[in-house]
């Protein structure tokens, strides 16, 4: 087939290696100059570093270079996607600088999409855009007045030189990575650098009592099984017998830990409720020299508020939040998330991809229920996106190749439902559209792959109960599915 892909971070990059390897033509169109997606040049702030280490944030053919440190750079993971395209001969396939403007159906099956230049004709689609496609910035009251004052709203993927701020009253709103790697690297150049957090997350450092490296706890089989998930089998049923007894008892020593590290309670931002609210959205690394700038004083945060709107004094622009506090403030940085769209899609073709609450209806997270012809790679929160981008990949091979067969419509759509109930329950609605599997990242590659038939065997499986996953340990399955399809008419 000629398959079309929308994208060239990990998720499109890897998507068009394996569907090569499986034996179909494919056309990347990314709309960035460059590779990369969220690693882009164009979308890196300073001090950007993966949130995961080395060994686990790779794709499963090619590992990072051992001279990368431990948690890379932004920089340096864009280089690493650059290799990964020429290995795979990628590049010829990519058109950069190429942004989709509109995706339809064909009537005859397939997609017919255009760009600027011109519109191509294909078998299949992939969206491999990512669930990080445009940030979000929240509006806020009398902006106008803010930016006639000379005032500069930014979103994070916007601020890409500490000239922007240098000298400047700063406000950062967020808490996440982002917003605290910004924030850091902001303070030291503002004038003063403002956190405003509607809500705190939990935050690990790097090395657990200054001594075991956070990967141990959070990127093993055994981490994900601290949390319930929907059914449990094997040693989770261990871990969660007697109402969890045993992991919730995990779970706190973790947290006390990382509260007394971090100095929580001496800064006042100890987190409102237990650590193990993580299953509801997502923890984050503390971000070295955050905490330590909120202890000197060059940092300040202001929790469980929100700016509501600007007001003028003295000339000045100054930025209220919502408990009356008034914060100077001459650039706002929003760390605050992002929309998830998908605006080169007809209206029809959204309203048949989602259900009436706006969540996504997505088999596996990679299948659309009820439009045909078109594919989601990488279109959840994972901890090890790479890796999950493409096991779905993977799976779209396997079903365009005839490996595995689709549940009839009717038990899609009532699987997608029960999942998404699951979620909003479990998140209390930050489930982000249905599109966020944390912490069960582990969970969701096995079930992708037992559609695929092939999978790591027990002795794997019982290694990554207690050391971090190795993406290396998947490298067999495409080439495995290869061989499998070997003949067969795709």
């Amino acid at each position: 087939m000629k398959i079309g892909i929308v994208g060239a971070g990990f998720a499109g990059l890897s998507s068009a290696k394996v569907l090569r390897q499986l034996g179909h033509e494919v056309v990347v169109w990314e709309k960035a100059p460059d590779l990369g997606g969220v690693w882009s040049g164009t979308r890196r702030y300073p001090g950007l570093k993966t949130q995961n280490d080395k060994g686990t944030y790779a794709l499963s053919d090619l590992t990072m270079p051992v001279d990368y440190p431990e948690w890379p750079s932004g920089a340096q993971v864009q280089a690493y996607l650059q290799t990964y395209a020429e290995k795979f001969d990628l590049v010829r396939h990519v058109q950069l600088g190429t942004e989709v403007v509109q995706a339809r159906p064909s009537d005859g099956g397939g997609w017919d999409v255009e760009t600027a230049e011109s519109t191509t004709h294909v078998d299949h689609l992939v969206l491999a855009s990512g669930i990080f496609s445009r940030p979000f910035v929240p509006p806020i009251e009398n902006l106008d007045l803010f930016e006639k004052l000379g005032g500069e709203v930014l979103a994070a993927s916007e601020w890409h030189s500490h000239e922007q701020v240098r000298g400047k009253d700063v406000v950062v709103l967020g808490y996440g990575k982002s917003a605290c790697d910004i924030t850091v690297e902001i303070a030291s150049v503002a004038a003063s650098t403002t956190v405003v957090a509607r809500e705190l997350l939990w935050k690990m450092p790097r090395k657990v009592a200054n001594a075991v490296n956070y990967k141990f706890f959070m990127l093993t089989r055994m981490g994900e099984g601290l949390f319930r998930y929907r059914s449990t089998t094997g040693p989770e049923k261990l871990l969660h017998a007697r109402n969890s007894a045993m992991a919730n008892s995990m779970l706190g020593s973790v947290e006390k830990v990382t509260t007394g590290q971090l100095k929580l309670t001496d800064l006042g931002l100890v987190p409102l409720g237990q650590f193990s609210d993580i299953a509801r959205s997502t923890v984050s690394l503390a971000t070295e020299g955050f905490f330590e700038g909120v202890a000197e004083g060059r940092i300040a945060v202001k929790r469980d508020t929100v700016v509501a709107r600007f007001v003028e004094q003295d000339g000045k622009a100054l930025a209220e939040l919502s408990t009356g506090e008034l914060v100077p403030a001459d650039v706002v940085v929003a760390a605050t998330g992002w929309t998830q769209d998908l605006p080169f899609l007809p209206e029809d073709v959204v309203d048949r991809l989602t259900d009436d609450k706006g969540d996504f209806l997505l088999h596996r997270q990679i299948h659309p229920i009820d439009v045909a012809d078109l594919s989601f790679a990488g279109y959840n929160s994972s901890f090890f996106s790479p890796l999950s981008a493409e096991v779905s990949a993977i799976w779209i091979g396997s079903l365009l190749g005839g490996n595995h067969e689709l549940p009839s419509r009717d038990e899609m759509h009532r699987q997608r439902r029960e999942t998404l109930d699951w979620m909003r329950e479990r998140t209390h609605g930050a489930h982000a559209r249905g599109t966020n599997i944390i912490p069960f990242s582990v969970k969701n590659i096995d079930e992708v792959l037992s559609d695929v038939g092939i999978g790591v065997g027990p002795l794997t499986r019982a290694k990554q109960w207690l050391l971090p996953i190795d993406p290396g340990d998947y490298a067999h399955v495409t080439p495995t599915l290869a061989k499998r399809l070997q003949g067969s008419p795709a």
